[in-house]
């Protein structure tokens, strides 16, 4: 059998296309578990929002792509906070993790997960954390597996 090689590699412009087929995959995934909040159809970036956040040092987008074919992407922000009692610390923030749902099980979202643990880890960051919606447990699992644990839980009250 064939092995298989990924690169990762920064976001450039020439993945507009397959990042957006992306976030329409999480968007239904969303949608699907949270129609209360999230729309059948739509785009979370234009166009010109997504190219300015690949541009943006603060706020990296790395994909996962074998034979010229983006499998994945990884959305990052790096936060710095501290001030009153809380420690000056950089965090680095994943925003959104998505791997083409044709490709899943071949270890892509670990080997994006481990690419920007490593980035963090050069960045001097003492933390990198996410959020994951409770109608995503396999999200959760995912999460879980590569070693996240939960940080604080956000509740909340649907008022109709």
């Amino acid at each position: 059998m064939e092995q298989i090689t990924h690169t990762i590699r920064k976001a450039e412009p020439r993945d507009l296309e397959a990042v957006n087929s992306l976030l329409q995959q999480v968007l239904s995934v969303h949608h699907k578990g949270r129609p209360d909040l999230f729309k059948e159809t739509g785009k979370k970036y234009t166009d010109a929002e997504l190219l300015a956040i690949f541009d943006n040092p603060e706020t990296p987008v790395f994909v996962c792509e074998s034979e010229g074919g983006v499998l994945g992407y990884v959305f990052c922000a790096i936060q710095h906070q501290g001030s009153g009692s809380l420690k000056e610390i950089t965090t680095l923030y994943i925003d959104d993790l998505c791997i083409n749902e044709k490709a899943r099980g071949q270890h892509i979202g670990k080997a994006l997960f481990e690419y920007v643990k490593a980035y963090a880890g050069k960045l001097g960051c003492h933390n990198i954390t996410l959020h994951v919606w409770e109608c995503n447990p396999g999200a959760r699992a995912f999460y879980e597996a590569v070693g996240m644990k939960p940080q604080y839980t956000s509740m909340e009250l649907v008022l109709q």
